[in-house]
């Protein structure tokens, strides 16, 4: 099954989300999206899928998302489109995309959802929570 992720490697939830990935042994595709930047169609595309709307998908933390005005509610869906273009930290991350479904994975573990196979346990989030126990059962 291929596996391709939309992934900011200076972001913990990311890169524990790469990490189970990889621990389940698929050989993902890593999309760098801060270097690449989106185009409006991979955005719609991607929020389609997802069944997000710009507003759900918008990080509001540790971006210029409030001092560039789009935490009003008011704001439309066309102009946190142009934004997230324009400044591609503005979309939260990771998002992955497998056969099973594409997904913000928002805590790290929705990604277990997306995967055929879980990776043998134990297996921690850098912080060091348990996602897979010894036995290679999701935990939680």
């Amino acid at each position: 099954m291929q596996v391709v992720i939309h992934h900011n490697p200076d972001c913990g939830t990311s890169r524990n989300v790469l990490a189970i990935i990889e621990a389940a042994d698929y050989k993902p595709t890593v999309i760098e999206y801060l270097k690449t930047g989106w185009s409006r169609p991979q955005l719609e595309g991607l929020f389609a899928a997802a069944g997000l709307t710009p507003r759900e998908a918008l990080r509001t933390s540790k971006s210029p998302a409030a001092e560039l005005g789009l935490l009003d509610l008011a704001v439309d869906d066309e102009t946190l489109l142009a934004a997230m273009i324009a400044h591609p930290v503005q979309v939260n991350r990771p998002i992955v995309c497998t056969a099973k479904g594409v997904k913000l994975c928002r805590p790290s573990e929705v990604v277990l959802d997306l995967l055929d196979r879980l990776p043998p346990g134990p297996l921690a989030k850098e912080d060091g929570e348990l996602l897979i126990d010894a036995e290679g059962r999701r935990v939680g």
